[in-house]
């Protein structure tokens, strides 16, 4: 964790039940409804504090509540996946292969919207060591040419994200929140890095019949809806060659939330 609020020491976790990573994958949120939300490290404390009140339970492994990430995204050379984003394309897909570095397991995952706006993943567990190239694994190659669009000799690397993340479920088990924080970037075209600063991305999953506690919370903190894609965001930090307009303008949405200027590769260049 940088310097900052530490998130593994905030005195909430005394007073917040736990959840194993078992238990939390048993629960099947059938009529699920994503919504993401963006706000500040330090209403996020406030946020906390609240959860606990309600009956929240925080993910534990191994003691850990703070757990980190690793991930690889793709895409072509002229960065059709972003682009797709960028330009408002209803049914796209990425391709990533992420990391938990708690346990050093590692997938790689397809997401695809359909033009509903419903988003579902897919995913094959690989070697770690694949995590940059398993165009050479035989598995690898073929689920990504099944579940996907592309082929593996037709996608690269392009940006990793790296973050730490707390995630919550309801006493009811009708809901799941993800918090990533500590956002940063590294893109292997540019070579240019950048940083989300205290800017903190929320993910409520939520069973669509059920009321929803979390919202109510968020609202209280006057947190609400955001469309945000971290690799969008990645790339809009460190990708010259990318056209950034619609990203650019929930960049400045972002700044403003946690009051900070974030830097591109225009303003470290």
């Amino acid at each position: 964790m940088p310097a900052g609020i530490d998130f593994r020491k905030l005195p909430v976790w005394k007073k917040m039940g736990e959840i194993s990573l078992d238990e939390m994958d048993s629960i099947k949120l059938m009529n699920r409804i994503d919504t993401k939300f963006v706000t500040s490290e330090s209403t996020l404390v406030r946020v906390l504090d609240d959860a606990a009140a309600q009956g929240y339970r925080v993910c534990t492994i191994e003691g850990q509540r703070v757990l980190s990430y690793y991930s690889v995204y793709y895409d072509t050379p002229d960065l059709f996946m972003y682009t797709a984003h960028e330009t408002g394309r209803k049914t796209r897909q990425k391709v990533r292969v992420r990391t938990y570095l708690i346990s050093g397991d590692t997938y790689l995952e397809i997401k695809r919207k359909n033009n509903k706006g419903r988003t579902k993943k897919k995913r094959i567990g690989i070697p770690i060591e694949e995590r940059m190239d398993f165009s050479g694994d035989k598995a690898a190659a073929d689920f990504l040419a099944e579940k996907s669009w592309f082929k593996a000799d037709g996608i690269f690397p392009e940006c990793t994200t790296e973050f730490d993340r707390i995630t919550l479920v309801n006493a009811a088990k009708t809901e799941r929140l993800t918090i990533d924080m500590n956002l940063h970037f590294h893109n292997f075209s540019s070579g240019f890095d950048g940083n989300l600063k205290d800017a903190v991305i929320i993910e409520l999953k939520q069973d669509g019949r059920a009321d929803s506690q979390m919202k109510g919370i968020l609202l209280n903190h006057r947190i609400h809806p955001f469309r945000i894609s971290k690799y969008c965001m990645g790339v809009v930090l460190t990708e010259p060659r990318a056209r950034t307009n619609r990203f650019k303008e929930k960049l400045r949405m972002v700044e403003k939330i946690i009051n900070d200027k974030i830097d591109t590769y225009e303003s470290n260049s």
